[in-house]
């Protein structure tokens, strides 16, 4: 499994090798510190290496740190990282620009032990937390997530029903045994269901189920067997068969494409 990268981007070596030393300890193996001392060497490694998060300093000969990071944004990358930039001058300007940029903080030089690993900390969560949106925004079924909108105006038996759905994905889930949850008669509910979310009950189960099973294919390795045993399915074959009707697709294909475009989830 490839190392996960943080880049140092600064022209003046003690600098540069001064952070690379305290973050290698802070990092203690979990990831590489990666140097580069100009914007053109930085670029290079972006383009080549899925990097994290990505300290620069600002002033720096041919490209300036707030260039370096607008490129990186143009630039179809592997990973566009997090960013903190770091300066020996306090510029509103710069500030300001770094503000445009989305970039996570703005340290002075020479900044403390403390200061600098407390703002790679935060950097490499707000990280983590919007690769997780991107991450769900891929998967998301446009039909889950317009019933999710609307959950508020649904009446308190269509939200016990997708209540129950969640605590019981890995099982059988029939449309008899939910009606008898919510106690309705079969008939009613089934009306009511469809009703309120535009869709079947069977429809919604199985497009839950799906995008469940999406989640492990994409965020594990389990065997394609055990995805379908975890949503529910007794069979391979159903599930392979369900999974093409919604997708186009087979589970297998689906993780191959998925992972082959955002190669860095795991």
């Amino acid at each position: 499994m490839r190392s996960r990268m943080i880049l140092i981007v600064d022209d003046e070596l003690r600098s540069r090798e001064g952070m690379k030393k305290i973050l290698e300890v802070w990092a203690a193996g979990q990831y590489e510190i990666l140097t580069a001392s100009n914007g053109v060497a930085a670029m290079q490694i972006l383009e080549e290496i899925p990097v994290e998060l990505m300290i620069t300093d600002i002033r720096m000969p041919e490209i300036s740190g707030l260039a370096l990071i607008s490129q990186m944004r143009e630039k179809r990358i592997q990973r566009k990282p997090s960013v903190i930039l770091i300066s020996g001058h306090a510029e509103f300007e710069y500030a300001q620009q770094a503000i445009h940029l989305s970039v996570v903080d703005y340290l002075l030089k020479p900044a403390s032990r403390e200061k600098l690993i407390a703002s790679v900390e935060d950097a490499l969560k707000a990280g983590e937390e919007q690769e997780h949106i991107v991450f769900m925004r891929k998967m998301a079924d446009p039909q889950l997530m317009a019933i999710r909108e609307e959950e508020a105006a649904l009446s308190d038996p269509v939200r016990q029903a997708m209540h129950y759905v969640e605590m019981h994905i890995e099982e059988a889930i029939s449309l008899q045994e939910v009606a008898g949850h919510v106690h309705l008669n079969g008939s009613y509910f089934s009306s009511l269901f469809k009703e309120q979310c535009q869709m079947n009950f069977s429809e919604y189960v199985a497009r839950r189920k799906l995008q469940k099973a999406k989640e492990l294919l994409l965020k594990t390795n389990l065997p394609i067997a055990e995805i379908a045993s975890r949503t529910g399915y007794q069979t391979v074959k159903y599930f392979n068969k369900l999974f093409k009707e919604y997708d186009g697709m087979s589970p297998g294909q689906y993780r191959s494409k998925r992972n082959g475009m955002d190669g860095h989830i795991q």
